[in-house]
């Protein structure tokens, strides 16, 4: 027995020498062009597979709303700008430089094949070591990853919609008045505001994968430019529906330590917080949902929303969104 594990210690320490050899003198050829030794890159791929496998979220947790049209759209744009380079999309080939990774990254169609919701949720957000395949930018963002899962269900079905330039009218839409349920209207907000957004976005302190792409590319000309271009000076003031209904109570209602949304968000042409009158419900609602959570930044009054938010309930913020999204827009003072 005795010289069974004498045996066993010598053979695990010329493996280790054998190890530190490979690393030490760069026996390892790390070429791309070589590629993996035969087995080295089936055994990598299996250990991808059963990775993703054992660790993606439950189905439950899948939301029920991957067939939206405008969650498609979303993620598709998102795809087209960051992920299409290496992937290509329905239709069209990869690039030379795409073909000459080492691994290879397989065509959009082919990669979404044999995944369900849940592991391409897990994929994108997480992204793949030793592949090249970056995890989501905004880590409290999961959220905004199911958009990107949509559109690869629809690429899966074959029902992917052709997408346009990548633009920030794209999803914003023209003059900033968006259709798109799951991004904010631009054209109800300042040029200060706007700004402030992607000031915030640039430097990390407001978490989106979609916009922290889009921000870390611009100057500080070219956002200045861009939000005169979206954003309102002036906005004219209107009156609200005052009445008793659940969400005018909700957001008249204040305490001594948090104000009342109104007090922050009112109608008026001088008010001190953006303007979410007229926003779409959904948008509304996800941004409650991260300040409740403590995860969104970005503001010198962050530390006050995550306070007004973090004892509302869904219900409430339901109600809250309902009744904000169902309100006039303001509108440019002449």
């Amino acid at each position: 027995m005795k010289r069974v594990a004498q045996t066993l210690a010598v053979l695990a320490t010329l493996a280790a020498l054998g190890a530190a050899a490979v690393v030490g003198f760069g026996l390892y050829n790390v070429s791309a062009r070589q590629g993996h030794l035969s087995g080295v890159g089936w055994a990598l791929h299996t250990t991808f597979i059963q990775s993703v496998r054992l660790r993606a979220p439950e189905p439950s947790k899948i939301p029920q709303d991957l067939v939206d049209t405008d969650r498609i759209a979303l993620g598709g744009l998102h795809f087209q700008s960051a992920c299409a380079f290496c992937h290509a999309v329905p239709g069209q080939p990869r690039s030379a430089t795409a073909m000459a990774m080492e691994p290879r990254p397989p065509h959009i169609k082919d990669a979404v094949a044999s995944w369900e919701p849940q592991h391409l949720h897990w994929i994108v957000y997480e992204g793949v070591k030793m592949s090249g395949m970056p995890h989501w930018p905004a880590k409290a963002r999961e959220d905004e990853v199911w958009s990107v899962v949509a559109y690869l269900e629809a690429v899966k079905a074959e029902t992917s919609p052709t997408l346009p330039e990548a633009t920030c009218a794209a999803c914003h839409g023209t003059g900033g008045r968006s259709d798109n349920t799951h991004v904010p209207r631009l054209d109800i907000l300042t040029p200060e505001q706007i700004a402030q957004a992607l000031f915030h976005y640039r430097n990390g302190s407001r978490g989106s994968g979609y916009m922290q792409m889009i921000a870390s590319q611009m100057s500080d000309r070219q956002i200045a430019t861009l939000a005169q271009e979206f954003g309102t000076a002036r906005l004219a003031a209107h009156p609200v529906d005052d009445n008793t209904t659940p969400g005018w109570l909700l957001a008249n209602r204040g305490t001594d330590d948090v104000p009342s949304c109104t007090s922050c968000h009112h109608p008026k042409a001088d008010a001190i917080a953006p303007a979410i009158a007229g926003q779409s419900q959904e948008y509304l609602k996800s941004q409650l949902y991260l300040w409740r959570e403590g995860t969104r930044g970005g503001g010198k009054r962050a530390k006050l929303m995550r306070k007004a938010a973090q004892d509302l309930t869904d219900a409430q913020i339901a109600i809250l969104a309902d009744w904000y999204a169902a309100q006039r827009p303001p509108t440019p003072d002449p």
